[in-house]
């Protein structure tokens, strides 16, 4: 996400470097080539123009602070400015009626029955909502079956009627059920439609208008870039939606949807879908973003992902091993799951400030602790529990059972004995998340 993006733009701020001031020699240079590089990312031609001429009128005449070079002051007014672009701060979502609705809308394919589901677990996890899912996509059976497994796999309960055609109908009866269950919250699954086929624009308006949702969320597919953005504009035109959600942001895609929808639209991104698991939904922070374009990683987001999947009552139970100096492989393998939990990991590592650079080319596969889980699991219970007894036909065993060449597995113990000594040496801290 960005990464292209990212390095265009460091590219265009070494032009400042070794300046003693900025000027509009200098700054005319740099931002040409900044414009050039949102127009790449698939940045609104009038969304980029407007953007540059901003922050040359910013960077003009500004007195260079001692502490800083040009290159930084620019590197400042840019991050200011791709904030303010994307919408300034967070937008929460309005959940203040008892049920809330919230109305899912989008094209096809755009990812809107996952989508709900993301949020319906989100809802749940972090704003300890009762959540329902409506099943309205009358259209595809596909679609119900979809969000009903969805549904069983976050044990979010979900109102579905397949002898009913009409999903105003289906909406109504599923806000009925709500109220009747106490559910706080009810998010309506609706099918996918193009803004031009008048009889489905009439149908989702159709639905607005009888359930009176809190929230009527427009979803849509990052990876579509400008018309991502062009879609957004015709739907609001007829739906006045309150916030977009965008889709697979964690895909090959140049961000231009992100930097221009809120300028174009005049809707605040809500949500950023980040990645095929549940979990892998995010509140769309746009200064956050600004750092993560820049190069500066994003260490505020990583920081609550962890405390999201982080469980105090294990921290406790850990810390206390750690005092007595009984960290073992099980344990290890507990805090590999967390980790897998939080995301994919190259861009968990990407927001560690300078840490995407570093890894700009590299793949990290989803699957990276794979052959570190085969070697655990193929251990027994004493032996992850006291790993010094490994001798070398255990570990012949081990790497048989597992797969795992033998060389991998004395590589495991190093590290593992490595980091129980380091763990040693903090005894007595507390751990992330304990208070």
């Amino acid at each position: 996400m960005f990464e292209n993006l990212s390095e265009r733009l460091e590219r265009s701020f070494k032009i400042l470097k070794g300046e003693g001031h900025i000027t509009e020699i200098n700054v005319a240079e740099t931002l040409k080539d900044v414009r050039r590089a949102l127009l790449d990312a698939d940045v609104n031609y009038k969304v980029a123009k407007s953007f540059t001429d901003t922050v040359k009128q910013k960077a003009l005449g500004m007195d260079v602070l001692t502490s800083l070079k040009p290159s930084q002051l620019m590197v400042k007014i840019v991050h200011d400015e791709l904030a303010s672009l994307m919408g300034g701060t967070a937008t929460d979502l309005n959940l203040t009626s008892r049920p809330s609705v919230i109305l899912m809308a989008g094209l096809n394919g755009a990812g809107k029955t996952t989508l709900s589901g993301k949020l319906a677990l989100h809802l749940k996890k972090q704003r300890h909502r009762r959540p329902l899912l409506v099943a309205c996509d009358t259209y595809r059976p596909a679609a119900i079956e979809q969000l009903r497994v969805l549904a069983e796999q976050i044990e979010v309960p979900i109102y579905l009627d397949l002898n009913e055609k009409d999903p105003v109908k289906i909406a109504l009866a599923g806000i009925r059920e709500a109220k009747a269950k106490s559910y706080d919250t009810v998010i309506v699954d609706t099918a996918g439609r193009l803004a031009v086929d008048e009889t489905l624009m009439q149908e989702i308006a159709a639905i607005k208008a009888a359930t009176h949702p809190d929230e009527t969320l427009f979803v849509v597919d990052a990876m579509t870039g400008q018309d991502a953005v062009n879609t957004a504009k015709t739907f609001n035109e007829r739906l006045d939606f309150d916030g977009v959600v965008l889709t697979k942001l964690d895909g090959d895609t140049r961000g231009g949807a992100a930097l221009s929808i809120r300028s174009v639209v005049d809707k605040p991104i809500k949500f950023i879908g980040t990645g095929e698991k549940m979990e892998a939904l995010d509140v769309f922070h746009p200064e956050r973003m600004a750092d993560r374009i820049l190069g500066m990683g994003d260490v505020v987001s990583l920081v609550e992902r962890a405390q999201q999947q982080y469980d105090e009552e294990e921290a406790r139970r850990l810390s206390k091993k750690l005092a007595k100096n009984q960290f073992d492989l099980d344990d290890f393998y507990n805090q590999i799951q967390q980790i897998k939990k939080m995301g994919n990991i190259k861009e968990l590592a990407s927001m560690i400030p300078g840490v995407g650079k570093a890894l700009k080319g590299i793949d990290i596969p989803d699957d990276a602790f794979k052959h570190i889980e085969a070697l655990i699991q193929s251990m027994t219970p004493y032996e992850r529990h006291n790993p010094q007894v490994l001798n070398q036909s255990r570990k012949v065993r081990i790497s048989k059972g597992s797969g795992v060449d033998i060389q991998e597995l004395n590589r495991l113990l190093k590290q593992f004995d490595q980091m129980k000594k380091m763990m040693k040496m903090m005894n007595g801290k507390k751990l992330p998340g304990m208070r």
